[in-house]
């Protein structure tokens, strides 16, 4: 077996088995495509020719070709993953990258919207619905939730009508490795969302069909329970676009940076944004830690952990500011 064949097998495993998102396959495969390319160069073209060698030669020239800590972590841990996948399904007999150590990436704390900031953005989206227009409503719906809920752009925009129990306020997310669970949401979204709910079917490419929402009993309303049926994605598509197509990420990346370029700050502007936000805001309002990391689905607590340093830097600049002797 080639290395290039052998990285497209790797990369259907992601996607197959280990259900990675199209993204997170993408960015493995082009981490693996440089190191191809490496090693191609030294004469390796078969798997059984990688060796812990070849690893850290190429971690050092993509050093001195002057890329960023976090890329190199990126590219190591990728190689540490072809290697071991490499090694369980017998193409090597070992894993020649259990010892390849690439450097930590440098933590940034993330960029977080302080509570008045949030309020003028949502009043500002609602003035907009409140005119009527069917992209506004849709939008201060998505923006809503999005803060609301803590939720990763790619699941907002994954989210079906069934998803949704507007009765307990929770909405059921699939989110990295496809694992699922279920998130709350407020009173305040939940109008944002009923009111899109209203104008929703004009921007459907057909009739209203697809499941309803989930009714007291947590059944969806309308539909039985199980597996979705072929082609229903976009009819039951929570968020659809101007063309009644399931809203893309693309989509809601330009709204919401089109909102956070008017608020001072620095950082990030894209959804993502809101998520952590939401996050530090929860944690500063005395929500426990580990609750946090269940909604936003983080597998390690070390991963939620981050917020509190964000809360522990806004307190030490509240006091520096405010403090007489600080």
């Amino acid at each position: 077996m080639s290395l290039d064949l052998a990285v497209a097998d790797f990369a259907r495993y992601l996607s197959a088995e280990r259900g990675f998102s199209e993204h997170t396959v993408r960015s493995y495969r082009s981490d693996l495509a440089a190191l191809l390319a490496f090693a191609q160069k030294q004469g390796a073209t078969e798997p059984a020719a990688l060796d812990l060698e070849l690893l850290r030669s190429w971690l050092w020239e993509s050093s001195n070709a002057g890329l960023a800590k976090s890329t190199l972590a990126r590219r190591s841990a990728a190689a540490r993953s072809f290697s071991a996948w490499l090694a369980r399904t017998g193409v090597i007999p070992m894993d020649v990258a259990a010892r390849l150590r690439g450097p930590k990436a440098e933590q940034h704390l993330p960029r977080v919207l302080t509570r008045p900031q949030v309020d003028a953005l949502l009043e500002g989206l609602a003035a907009r619905a409140a005119t009527g227009d069917t992209g506004a409503i849709r939008d201060l719906a998505v923006v809503e939730l999005l803060y609301a809920s803590a939720l990763r752009v790619s699941e907002v925009t994954g989210l079906d009508v069934g998803d949704l129990d507007l009765d307990r306020l929770t909405v059921r997310v699939t989110g990295k490795g496809s694992k699922q669970r279920v998130v709350p949401f407020g009173v305040p979204a939940k109008r944002a969302i009923d009111a899109w709910l209203k104008v929703r079917a004009a921007l459907s490419s057909g009739p209203e069909v697809g499941a309803g929402p989930r009714n007291n009993t947590g059944a969806r309303a309308g539909k039985a329970s199980g597996a979705r049926a072929a082609g229903e994605s976009a009819n039951s598509a929570l968020f659809l676009g101007s063309r009644g197509k399931r809203l893309g990420t693309r989509a809601v990346y330009q709204l919401v940076a089109s909102i956070l370029v008017e608020i001072p700050g620095s950082g990030p502007s894209g959804p993502h944004t809101l998520r952590h936000t939401a996050a530090t805001h929860l944690l500063d309002g005395g929500a426990d830690l580990r609750a946090v990391q269940e909604m936003l689905g983080h597998a390690s607590l070390g991963t939620t952990q981050l917020y509190t340093h964000v809360s522990t830097e806004r307190l030490r600049q509240s006091y520096a500011l405010a403090h007489p002797r600080a």
